[in-house]
């Protein structure tokens, strides 16, 4: 099978298309030809050296979806052609990858694979940020930043369909309309942190009750600084070059702060099926849409990276075997 391969850290040019040798399915695994496969930032981290999955070479990306064309010893509840969709799997750059059986979730008939692909990792992570980090009730407000993001959109349209306010936060003014198709009630222009006083201003002095940021250590103590009594920052996102360190003593008002890591908060099967047959619902019904931004050739791996490094991609980027 083709396959796009590390076989040194580096940046994007490292990342090289392959022959690699098909998958064989072992006790509780699958097989699946991979229809697309998602990227995400967290990969641009993995390639250039960051929670690396095991030694040299190896193919990177850790969601997708497909159809099962093999079933290993053990597995249940599958067959052969079913449609499937995982995530937190390494290998998924590929045109094959042996999956373990219990974290694939079904694909239902009416879902499209790359819709599938793309709602998992980002899916499942907003969908978590909104019911169980920061679950706002209604009338409260959020400030979400990198709003015009594959993140960012998804956890501005899943908080206001819980009735939240939401304040954008986006990086150029040209995604501020992106932000506001996904609901966003007032979309701010900020690349740093410089967004504190208007915030305050947009809440009368009282700041939000919640803050969604992935943006680096270079948002966060201005992400606090919004943040009302008792409010919630939750940040996210691979912790690549300076790490943000707080003292008790910094923590006024009372409020708190949760690193949010898809391996805790998706930690069992259970809550796997349950977040994504929610998500497939919303989707099927109208209610959350999933926003592709570009779907690459299998080789063009390298240039996919070098978009979401650049920030100016939004929307979800996806890798399609098949090209």
């Amino acid at each position: 099978m083709r396959a796009v391969v590390i076989e040194e850290l580096g940046g994007p040019e490292v990342l090289q298309l392959r022959e690699w040798p098909d998958p064989e399915p072992k006790p509780g695994e699958l097989v699946v030809d991979i229809d697309f496969a998602g990227v995400n930032f967290m990969d641009t981290g993995t390639r250039a050296g960051f929670a690396v999955p095991g030694d040299l070479p190896f193919i990177p990306g850790v969601e997708g979806a497909g159809r099962v064309t093999a079933i290993g010893e053990g597995v249940s509840g599958l067959a052969i052609g079913d449609r499937v969709a995982w995530v937190s799997v390494y290998g998924s750059y590929a045109e094959k990858i042996a999956v373990p059986a219990d974290q694939v979730v079904p694909v239902p008939d009416d879902i499209p694979s790359d819709i599938a692909a793309a709602t998992m990792m980002q899916g499942l992570t907003a969908h978590h940020f909104v019911t169980e980090s920061a679950p706002l009730a209604e009338g409260e407000t959020a400030l979400v930043h990198s709003a015009a993001g594959g993140v960012g959109r998804l956890v501005t349209q899943l908080l206001k369909l819980r009735g939240a306010r939401v304040i954008g936060l986006v990086s150029r003014a040209e995604k501020v309309p992106a932000a506001k198709a996904a609901g966003a009630d007032e979309v701010l222009v900020s690349s740093g942190g410089d967004f504190v006083d208007r915030v305050k201003d947009l809440t009368d002095g009282e700041g939000v009750h919640a803050v969604f940021d992935g943006g680096g250590a270079t948002t966060f103590r201005p992400s606090l600084d919004v943040l009302r009594r008792v409010g919630t920052l939750v940040y996210y996102g691979p912790l690549i070059g300076d790490i943000p360190t707080v003292s008790m003593l910094e923590l006024p008002r009372s409020v708190r702060i949760t690193y949010a890591v898809y391996a805790d908060h998706i930690h069992n099967r259970e809550l796997l099926l349950r977040h994504a047959a929610d998500l497939f619902d919303k989707i099927r019904e109208g209610r959350l849409r999933i926003d592709v931004s570009e779907r690459y050739r299998l080789g063009a791996a390298a240039q996919a990276h070098a978009d979401i490094e650049s920030r100016r991609t939004s929307g979800k980027l996806l890798l399609d075997p098949s090209r």
